[in-house]
């Protein structure tokens, strides 16, 4: 656990988040709750509103070949 700061940014509090929680990317949108006396911050899910429009990106011979060979790996026998 560690200690840090709440300050006012404009009409908002905000919450200093200590470099070994922070996440990996700046850009990242979050959500936030409260629960009794507890904040929680976590990554937001993503919508799937816009996933029709990224497939009709792709090009009319997408894959019209196949995946290819796809030769799987020797495992171990568990």
């Amino acid at each position: 656990m560690a200690i840090t700061k709440i300050f006012k940014n404009g009409n908002s509090q905000a919450v200093r988040i200590p470099a070994e929680f922070a996440y990996e990317r700046a850009d990242l949108d979050v959500e936030i709750e409260r629960i009794g006396d507890e904040i929680r911050i976590r990554p937001a899910r993503r919508s799937l509103d816009q996933v029709m429009s990224k497939f009709a990106q792709f090009s009319a011979d997408f894959m019209t070949e196949g995946r290819g060979e796809n030769q799987e790996s020797q495992r171990d026998i568990l």
